[in-house]
């Protein structure tokens, strides 16, 4: 009698584990960006990746157009708490919860994209990603979130609702930037004022309800969200290279098996280069729109170029004095660009 129940106790239990490791897990993706842009189709492979390699043990919701969360920052406050797994955002809002991320957005640091990637791919890159899950900030505080991968986003040019060629022309100018203190103070250095907590999907109404005279973004933005059709002048500066970040939850990686999380992890930078070149793709069709709709398009000289440069040099020191052995070591990599 004894060794029957033992025997129905044991199998009860190899049921139970074998339900539990077989049981879908759904986590959810939140991405501002709505179906078909670069970043929304590398969110979808990551999901269809996760859920073909674990073998349908973890399925990924993904949630586009801002209808979780229409700003990113709130999508970091929800991952910290664990309320979300994962998110693509902007390097920049991760800036204000990992201060060393700002060391490869600084302005007019890259020769180009191939001197973006080189940093990014390379030790510096791979560094600064890792120090996101493991870095603490100024408080001894970690941030309770995990970089996986970095995506192309181009470079950030500004648009504004009338014609600039010069830092005095910005003089006085209400400009959307992303939620981070830097990005305030570079277009402050300008004369203007940095406005925050505006999300992408509301840009353009910020613009035509003249609560702001344009904001600052790359081609793909500017034509989806159809700001171009509110401020008509894009001003050709490329000032910043921003890359994005497929972030994930640290409370959501805890609770995931730790074989689960290598193939999530492999998975999410296998999309890299998917999305890199889905970029190139959207940001020439994006380009040609937006130049077919008589949109002006403003190429600076480089006297007038060196101009805007000039205005934000001292953001290296006020936001980048810590780490200017790596803005250096970056600077120095442009030399082969």
């Amino acid at each position: 009698m004894k060794k029957a129940l033992s025997l129905v106790l044991a199998l009860t239990m190899v049921f139970a584990l074998t339900s539990l490791a077989s049981a879908e897990v759904t986590l959810k993706l939140s991405e501002v960006h709505a179906e078909g842009y670069p970043t929304a189709l590398a969110d979808q492979e990551f999901a269809r990746l996760v859920n073909e390699k674990t073998e349908g043990r973890i399925k990924i919701d993904v949630f586009l157009g801002g209808t979780l969360y229409g700003q990113e920052t709130e999508a970091i406050e929800a991952l910290q708490i664990g309320d979300l797994a994962f998110a693509r955002v902007s390097a920049s809002p991760v800036g204000s919860y990992v201060p060393s991320i700002n060391a490869i957005q600084m302005p007019y640091l890259y020769k180009n994209a191939a001197h973006m990637w080189a940093v990014l791919n390379g030790e510096i890159g791979q560094n600064l990603l890792a120090s996101i899950e493991t870095g603490v900030n100024k408080d001894g505080a970690t941030s309770g979130i995990v970089g996986l991968c970095y995506y192309d986003a181009g470079a950030r040019s500004f648009y504004l609702i009338k014609e600039v060629h010069s830092v005095a022309d910005m003089a006085g100018l209400k400009i959307r930037v992303q939620n981070n203190p830097m990005m305030v103070a570079m277009v402050e250095a300008l004369g203007a004022t940095g406005v925050t907590g505006i999300g992408p999907n509301d840009v353009y109404a910020s613009i035509t309800q003249k609560l702001i005279d344009g904001a600052e973004n790359n081609w793909p933005t500017y034509q989806n969200m159809g700001d171009y059709q509110a401020a008509p002048y894009y001003i050709l500066d490329q000032h910043t290279r921003v890359p994005e970040i497929l972030l994930a939850s640290k409370a959501v990686k805890d609770s995931i098996d730790p074989a689960d999380w290598a193939i999530i992890e492999e998975c999410a930078k296998s999309t890299q280069e998917f999305e890199i070149q889905k970029w190139a793709e959207k940001e020439a069709s994006s380009e040609k729109i937006v130049r077919d709709a008589g949109t002006t398009v403003i190429a600076l000289t480089d006297e007038e170029r060196q101009g805007f440069e000039d205005a934000m040099s001292g953001l290296y020191q006020q936001f980048g004095a810590d780490y200017m052995d790596i803005i250096n070591q970056i600077k120095e990599m442009g030399k082969d660009f």
